[in-house]
């Protein structure tokens, strides 16, 4: 067992000596506890060699960079000067940033990292990729004709195990009437609530421009009829689990996030023309620029550039899989306007 996971295995022993805890606790224990958790330890997590764990458009070099330029300068319109926005993009990997190493049109562009203050302000372009599935989430099991909220409790041994928790979180209870009065036994929701909370707060911020997330997601019918299984995971050396309680705080776990409430969160705070699009159909659609250069500079050739734009687009790669939430809002909301 290594040292890491003997720091996790203390703190999950002490956060359960009073009983199970939910699966939000357990993750936000092992992905985030300082220093030695999977998302605050150093480690090799993204990329392609056999060390990490995962790999991402943003690893894949500066042509997903090129492309999320052009599809934020396509959103701004011809009425918004690019030079008058901040780019701003929310968890970057440590020592690593989508513009770092690219020209950009931008005033200027700065990283919220994992763990700082959801700060923006002004007139800016806000990105990121693959953050709203890294939190923590909450999972439930329909259960002799009721829905219960699956925890993690914890033996003298240290051995992890699943269980029911004897209520439902204040966070579920919260949304509970979303949730159908009738499923089929056994049927698993992993509901990604705190992906809701993080994004109300980003918006709640008085700042004006566009947002766009890349990440992989559902819909709500999905999820309710359609993954019986849920779809929580793990990764670890580029292989898929789906135990989540094995070598906590050594490997990433994540679940798909829910896309109809992030959509309605971002059109009460004021943000015009949202919707949410397959990564393929956004990216043809807001960056046809580079798209086109790049076919045409490498039409009938192989090229790194060719390659990895194929991967971007095509949906047996990240295409299809990954979907983008956008949206522009030109003038503050009225609740950000107020708290200011």
């Amino acid at each position: 067992m290594k040292k890491s996971e003997n720091s996790i295995k203390a703190i999950l022993a002490s956060a359960m000596a009073e009983g199970p805890i939910n699966y939000a606790r357990y993750i936000e224990i092992v992905l985030y506890s300082p220093d030695i958790a999977y998302y605050t330890s150093l480690r090799d997590r993204v990329g392609r060699n056999q060390q990490s764990d995962f790999y991402t458009a943003e690893s894949l070099g500066p042509v997903f960079a090129e492309c999320v330029i052009a599809a934020a300068c396509n959103l701004l319109g011809g009425e918004c000067l690019p030079a008058h926005f901040s780019f701003v993009e929310i968890a970057a990997e440590p020592d690593a940033g989508l513009l770092q190493s690219v020209p950009h049109p931008f005033k200027d562009h700065y990283i919220l990292r994992q763990g700082e203050t959801l700060q923006v302000s002004g007139q800016s372009v806000v990105f990121a990729n693959e953050w709203l599935d890294a939190l923590p989430f909450h999972r439930l099991c329909f259960h002799q004709g009721q829905w219960r909220e699956c925890g993690v409790s914890i033996t003298q041994y240290g051995e992890l195990h699943e269980c029911f928790l004897p209520e439902i979180s204040p966070e579920v209870k919260a949304i509970h009437e979303r949730l159908p009065s009738e499923s089929e036994e056994g049927y698993r929701l992993d509901l990604p609530l705190a992906a809701e909370a993080y994004l109300r707060a980003l918006l709640a911020h008085n700042w004006t421009g566009v947002l766009m997330l890349f990440d992989y997601g559902q819909r709500w019918d999905a999820l309710l009829h359609d993954l019986p299984q849920g779809t929580a995971r793990t990764y670890y050396r580029h292989k898929q689990g789906d135990n989540l309680l094995t070598n906590p705080g050594e490997r990433d776990i994540t679940c798909d996030i829910i896309w109809d409430p992030l959509e309605v969160i971002s059109k009460e705070a004021g943000f015009a023309d949202v919707c949410v699009q397959r990564q393929e159909s956004f990216l043809m659609h807001h960056a046809q620029e580079p798209i086109a250069r790049i076919m045409q500079a490498h039409a009938g050739q192989f090229s790194p550039q060719r390659q990895t734009l194929m991967e971007l687009l095509h949906p047996g790669n990240l295409g299809h899989r990954f979907q983008v939430l956008s949206g522009k809002r030109l003038q503050a909301a009225d609740s950000a306007t107020k708290k200011s």
